[in-house]
C-alpha cells in the first residue's frame, strides 16, 4: 500500500476549508445586502398610482395617444348616490296610498246619480276629485317620475279643463333637486259621474297654473341696480347668493384656506374640476373655509369663438346653492374686502402662513394656527397645478369632495324640459365624432362606424323603430342624422334652442348674474345638457361600447 504525504495532506483539508469559509462569507454578505435593498426599498403603491396618472394625463402634450373625453361630463350626482342632507327632511312622495287616503276623507261627499252627471260638464277645478284624478292619471303615465307635491288646479281656457302644477324629480336623477311642470287637462266623467281626464297637454302646457315672477332682492347678483331685463318667471327653487360673512368680528375669528391663481385656469373643465375638488378637500381636511374664485376660465376647447374667455360665472356651471351647503366657503372677493378692513382698522394684522410650493403637504399645516394659509402658485407649469397638492402621500388622506359638485340647477332645468318634452320616454344614442372620428391613427374605424347608414343598421337592432330618439354628440352638422328620421323621432340639442334664447328662463337668470349682460350658451353647458340628457333615457346607447369596436382612449388602449 502507498503512504500518505503528512506534508500534503493538510494543506489540501485547509485549502478546501478556506473555499468553504469564503464561499460561505459571499453567501453571507450577499443575504446582507438583499436584506438592506428589501428594507430600504419603496415599491410603488398602487393605491397612489391615480394621482401620477392623472398628473402625466394633464400635462401630457396635444399628440399624447391619451385624449382628454370632452363630450360626456359626470359631476358628483353622476358619480354616486347622495346621500340626504342632515338639514334636509326625508321628502314624502304622492303614491297610489296617499290618494286612497285621500279619497277615504272624502267618504262623505254625496254621490252624484247619473241624471246628474251633467253637473260635471262644467268642471269645477277646486273639486279635490279634480285633483285626485290627475294624481292617479301621472301615476299611471310617468312611471320614471317622482311626485312630491301638487298645487290646487286653477281654470284652464275652456270649461272643461283645469290647469295644475306640480313638483317632482326624475328617479334617475342622484339629488334630491325639485323640478316643476304645470299642465292643461281636459276632463270628461267616468262611472259614478266620476272626473276623467280624456285629454291630457304636454310639457308647462298649462299657463294659468305658472306661478308669476317674484322679484327677490339680490336673489342671484350682488349689484344694487337691477339689470332691465324682463323675465316673465323664474326658479324659486335656485339661491345662489353670494355669503358673507357679516361682521370683521365673525372674519377674523375664522380660518381659511385661500388658493392663489394657478396654471389650471384657463385649462379643460375636467383639470378644473379636479383641482377645484383637491382645494376643497384640503380645507376640509384643515377644517378650514375655503376661499374660491367665482370667475371662471373657459378654455378655448368650449367657446365657440375658439379662444379662452376668461370672466365666466361658476354658477353658470355649477350648483352654487348646493355647495354652500354642503361645505364652508366664501367668495374671494368678499373674503379679500374684509381682509383689507381689517388690516386697515387693526395694528395687529391678521396672521398669515404662505406657502409657495405644493410640496408642503396639508400634514404639515394641520396644526398651524395662523388665520389664513394661503398656497401661492408661482411656479411653471406643470408645478403651478392645484391638484399636485393631493398628490403623493397626500392622496392617502384627502377625499375630494365630490358630493359637492352638482351641475347648476339652470342647466339642469334646460335638461329637465328636454326631457319633458319627450314625456319621460324616449331612447338616446351618444355619438362621438369630431376629432376623433378624423384621427385614423388612434381611432382607425369610427368614422366609419358612426356614418349615417352604420348607425341606421345597427341601432335598428338595439332600440324599437318610431321611438323618440335623443342623439348626444359633438357632431357639429345638423343634418348629419337625417337617415335616422326615416325609423325614428330624432331629437337633438339644437331641436330645443328656445330654452336658452333671448326670451327664455335661462337667458334671463344668466343675464341677471352677469349684470345685466347677455351669456352665451357655450360649448361646455352644451356637454353638461347632453350628458345629462342621455343618462335619462330608458336605452342608452354607447359609441366605445356599442357602436365601434375602437378603444375609447386609442389603439391598444382597452
Amino acid at each position: 500500500m502507498k503512504e500518505s504525504n503528512p506534508i500534503t495532506e493538510p494543506i489540501g483539508q485547509n485549502l478546501i476549508k478556506l473555499i468553504s469559509n469564503l464561499c460561505f462569507s459571499v453567501f453571507v454578505f450577499s443575504v446582507l445586502i438583499f436584506t438592506v435593498i428589501a428594507i430600504t426599498y419603496q415599491p410603488p403603491d398602487p393605491w397612489l398610482e391615480s394621482a401620477p396618472a392623472l398628473t402625466k394625463f394633464f400635462t401630457k402634450t396635444e399628440n399624447a395617444t391619451f385624449k382628454d373625453d370632452s363630450s360626456i361630463l359626470k359631476t358628483g350626482e353622476d358619480l354616486q348616490a347622495m346621500p340626504l342632507a342632515p338639514s334636509v327632511p326625508p321628502v314624502s312622495s304622492i303614491t297610489e296610498v296617499v290618494i286612497e287616503k285621500s279619497e277615504e276623507e272624502l267618504k262623505n261627499m254625496t254621490v252624484m246619480e247619473k241624471s246628474d252627471c251633467d253637473e260635471l260638464r262644467v268642471v269645477n277645478c277646486s273639486d279635490p276629485r279634480v285633483l285626485i284624478a290627475v294624481e292617479r292619471f301621472n301615476l299611471r303615465l310617468f312611471k320614471s317620475i317622482v311626485f312630491l307635491d301638487y298645487q290646487k288646479p286653477v281654470n284652464g281656457s275652456k270649461a272643461n279643463e283645469c290647469d295644475v302644477a306640480w313638483r317632482f324629480r326624475n328617479k334617475k336623477e342622484k339629488s334630491w333637486r325639485k323640478y316643476r311642470d304645470f299642465r292643461r287637462f281636459r276632463f270628461g266623467y267616468g262611472e259614478n259621474c266620476t272626473y276623467k281626464i280624456v285629454r291630457a297637454g304636454g310639457w308647462h302646457s298649462g299657463f294659468n297654473a305658472r306661478r308669476s315672477f317674484r322679484n327677490r332682492v339680490n336673489a342671484t347678483s350682488r349689484s344694487v341696480g337691477n339689470p332691465k331685463v324682463a323675465p316673465a318667471f323664474r326658479d324659486d327653487e335656485i339661491n345662489d347668493t353670494i355669503p358673507t360673512l357679516g361682521s370683521l368680528t365673525n372674519f377674523r375669528k375664522g380660518r381659511y384656506l385661500y388658493y392663489s391663481r394657478g396654471g389650471d385656469y384657463c385649462k379643460g373643465m375636467n383639470q378644473y374640476m379636479w383641482s377645484f375638488l383637491c382645494g376643497l378637500g384640503e380645507a376640509i381636511y384643515l377644517n378650514r373655509t375655503f376661499v374660491m374664485d367665482l370667475s371662471v376660465c373657459l378654455a378655448a376647447t368650449y367657446n365657440p369663438s375658439n379662444k379662452d374667455e376668461e370672466g365666466r360665472d361658476f354658477r353658470y356651471y355649477f350648483d352654487f346653492e348646493h355647495l354652500k351647503e354642503v361645505a364652508s366657503v366664501v367668495e374671494e372677493g368678499e373674503f379679500l374686502r374684509d381682509w383689507k378692513k381689517w388690516d386697515r382698522g387693526h395694528k395687529r394684522k391678521v396672521p398669515v402662513k404662505k406657502v409657495v410650493t405644493h410640496k408642503v403637504t396639508p400634514a404639515q399645516l394641520k396644526k398651524d394656527k395662523s388665520t389664513i394659509i394661503w398656497r401661492q402658485f408661482d411656479s411653471p407649469e406643470p408645478e403651478n397645478y392645484w391638484y399636485r397638492v393631493c398628490e403623493g402621500q397626500a392622496a392617502k388622506y384627502i377625499q375630494r369632495p365630490w358630493h359637492a359638485l352638482w351641475k347648476s340647477k339652470r342647466l339642469m332645468n334646460i335638461v329637465t324640459e328636454i326631457s319633458g318634452q319627450m314625456d319621460w320616454d324616449f331612447d338616446a344614442v351618444h355619438v362621438v365624432r369630431g376629432e376623433k372620428a378624423q384621427n385614423k391613427e388612434l381611432w382607425p374605424h369610427l368614422d366609419a362606424d358612426t356614418s349615417p347608414d352604420a348607425l341606421l343598421t345597427k341601432l335598428q337592432g338595439m332600440i324599437h323603430p318610431w321611438r323618440n330618439l335623443y342623439v348626444a354628440t359633438n357632431e357639429p352638422f345638423y343634418n348629419y342624422f337625417d337617415k335616422l328620421r326615416s325609423q325614428y323621432k330624432v331629437h337633438l340639442l339644437d331641436d330645443y334652442k328656445e330654452l336658452w334664447s333671448n326670451t327664455s328662463e335661462w337667458y334671463n337668470e344668466t343675464t341677471l348674474l352677469n349684470d345685466g349682460r347677455p351669456v352665451e350658451f357655450d360649448g361646455y353647458m352644451r356637454v353638461a345638457v347632453d350628458t345629462e340628457v342621455f343618462y335619462r333615457a330608458k336605452t342608452r346607447v354607447e359609441t366605445f361600447y356599442n357602436l365601434t369596436k375602437d378603444c375609447k382612449d386609442g389603439v391598444n388602449t382597452c
